[in-house]
């Protein structure tokens, strides 16, 4: 069962992916937890910011769970990198109450959050900016392992994360996975090409 603390964050989570940040209210959030107001100060005396920064940290964490958990299936990184986000392209069509779909309630998009906040809000902007450094590490680590010098490992893993980020906002767009597949073709040869 949920504690209050998890219901509202929850409902955060899911009126911040429905109406925006700025769109969305602390009383709206408040009704659709189901949750008396004290405890929103109690677990988030910061309010809606500090809602939104630990959905960000939490959406981080799985992200960069899910990444290195799939990259760790293949040895070789543009294989392994290929396989992982031809993968992703299977979650344009998921379900939104799945973890794993793009437009899912149950996590923030941080590229929604990001755009939004980042010219009003420097600690959101930061914890966005954490949250897209954490996943190119992901990929960095994976190039390093397999011989990449650190340099090149940081420019290419850089790269992956900006191509990536772009096709996911584009398949969730146009509801079209071939902006991902193509992507999983560009880092498949970026890597070759850069090795």
């Amino acid at each position: 069962m949920e504690n209050n603390k998890q219901k509202i964050l929850n409902a955060a989570i899911i009126l911040f992916q429905d109406k925006g940040y700025y769109g969305t209210g602390l009383n709206e959030i408040l009704r659709k937890s189901d949750c008396p107001k004290g405890s929103l100060y109690y677990y988030f005396p910061n309010g809606k910011e500090q809602l939104a920064l630990e959905s960000i940290e939490m959406t981080k964490n799985f992200v960069d769970g899910m990444i290195r958990r799939n990259l760790e299936k293949i040895d070789d990184p543009a294989e392994s990198m290929k396989k992982f986000v031809c993968e992703m392209a299977e979650n344009v069509y998921i379900d939104n109450d799945d973890l794993s779909s793009f437009q899912s309630n149950r996590k923030i998009s941080i590229n929604l959050i990001a755009l939004e906040t980042s010219k009003t809000n420097d600690n959101i902007r930061k914890a966005c900016e954490e949250a897209y450094s954490t996943f190119e590490k992901a990929y960095f680590d994976k190039l390093v392992e397999n011989g990449f010098d650190d340099d090149k490992a940081k420019e290419v893993s850089k790269t992956i994360e900006s191509l990536i980020e772009g096709a996911i906002l584009m398949s969730t767009v146009k509801k079209d996975d071939t902006y991902i597949l193509n992507v999983a073709d560009i880092i498949y040869y970026l890597i070759k090409k850069s090795s």
